[in-house]
């Protein structure tokens, strides 16, 4: 049932326990870039949207120097000027809430919720000084058009901590399905599309989900997305048979679990996780997950899982004919996923063009660091490090000590042959092109 997380956010957290079919073959999260703003959104205490004006709905990509208060400032839109401070920005949520429905009920307490998209839900201010703990360059500079500075003033630290709201602003909750369980520090460690500020409040958490309750330091994560949409958005009104409200969400194109899937495909939720260091199918980054559901390798199994869930959420609104095309489409998800599975795995080995043989050569290294509990991200920033002629010899260097934890395993010479052997098919290629190809972000 539709519950209360963090005094704001109402989800629906029933669970489907459906039976789902697989495929035969592991797989790896995808790292995604975050695009553009649209929604910016304060987590933790309630999520504070700012639309531009003029959108109606649309979902498409706007950067905020395109926005009136620009325009009016001489700012154009091919080259984004730095603003020193917040004033610049011309704010409104009012396209948005007079496309999708707001709930009523304007009380903030834990309840079922119908019959909407969002809630309003005001954030509650710390009662202790607040601290600006982390904060992301990259976000303020590239796309808030904002200088660094402006991090450092009181404005930005309470838009951040929830104490001020932006005029023009809304802060809105989203009502949506699935779970969420989200801790500050997870949050921010694997992204850098986010700022951090830090209270000497205490918060109740269960770290561990044991039952032990302790009283922690809160914090506020501010992410930005263009989107928080995900397939859980559509999964809660197709359970409660809100039909309407499903066909006005289906053209916004608005996201392993259906809550955290984002119907854009960006990367929104991070946490809970854990960092794999030593390669292991079965590891499990969410310590919730007692059945291993969501563990590394069975995500290509949840992604198919997820569109499943999500073809039955918008199964209402097609005719037959467009339910059995949707499903002649699914059905080519394991060849398609299985496809890009083999092109990045070949990037990161340097690998050029297609030939026979080169899932064999990737599964069995996969095999090898599994057996040897090599470090994943390492073995293959050495891999891209080491020489062909260090690799004929079998000398690895000291230094690359994930390689050389993978080389004691006995058929590790075996590999190395194949792999060899298959660099020679890399045509007119040097082996310091195959390193530098093997450590651009494209490989990573």
């Amino acid at each position: 049932m539709p519950q209360c997380v963090s005094n704001c956010c109402p989800v629906y957290s029933g669970r489907n326990t459906t039976q789902r079919s697989g495929f035969p073959f592991c797989c790896l999260a995808r790292r995604l870039q975050i695009p553009q703003l649209l929604l910016l959104c304060v987590t933790c205490r309630a999520l504070c949207s700012l639309v531009q004006p003029g959108l109606e709905g649309s979902a498409s990509l706007v950067h905020l120097f395109r926005n009136r208060s620009n325009q009016e400032q001489g700012y154009c839109e091919t080259e984004a000027s730095i603003a020193s401070s917040l004033n610049f920005w011309t704010l409104s949520s009012e396209d948005l809430i007079a496309v999708l429905p707001v709930d009523p009920v304007k009380e903030n307490y834990v309840r079922k919720v119908r019959n909407c998209i969002f809630s309003i839900a005001f954030p509650t201010p710390f009662k202790s000084r607040v601290r600006l703990a982390a904060v992301s360059k990259e976000v303020l500079e590239d796309i808030l058009d904002l200088d660094l500075s402006v991090s450092e003033t009181d404005a930005f630290i309470q838009l951040v901590s929830g104490e001020k709201i932006v005029f023009g602003s809304i802060p809105l909750a989203h009502r949506y399905g699935g779970h969420q369980v989200r801790i500050a520090s997870a949050q921010f460690l694997l992204c850098k599309n986010k700022h951090l500020v830090v209270s000497d409040d205490e918060v109740w958490r269960d770290q561990f989900y044991n039952g032990n309750i302790v009283k922690e330091r809160g914090a506020v994560v501010l992410r930005v997305a263009k989107s928080w949409f995900r397939i859980g958005s559509l999964e809660i009104l197709a359970h409660y048979g809100e039909l309407d409200l499903l066909r006005l969400e289906r053209p916004l194109k608005s996201v392993c679990n259906t809550d955290n899937f984002s119907l854009l495909s960006i990367t929104i939720d991070y946490g809970p996780f854990g960092f794999m260091e030593a390669y292991n199918p079965d590891f499990v980054p969410n310590t919730s997950d007692d059945e291993r559901r969501y563990k590394i390798g069975n995500q290509a199994n949840i992604g198919m899982f997820n569109l499943n869930k999500l073809l039955q959420a918008l199964n209402p609104l097609l005719d037959p004919g467009q339910k059995q095309l949707a499903a002649q489409i699914l059905e080519g998800y394991p060849v398609l996923y299985y496809t890009r599975f083999t092109e990045l795995f070949k990037a990161k080995l340097g690998l050029l063009g297609e030939r026979k043989g080169d899932d064999d050569l990737i599964a069995f290294l996969l095999h090898l660091m599994e057996k040897t509990e090599a470090d994943f991200t390492m073995t293959f920033r050495q891999l891209s490090e080491v020489t062909q002629s260090q690799l004929q010899e079998l000398n690895i260097p000291q230094q690359f000590w994930a390689l050389k934890t993978i080389s004691k395993h006995q058929l590790f010479p075996a590999w190395v042959s194949q792999y060899l052997l298959r660099l020679k098919s890399n045509m007119n290629d040097s082996d310091s092109e195959r390193r530098k190809r093997m450590t651009s972000k494209q490989s990573f």
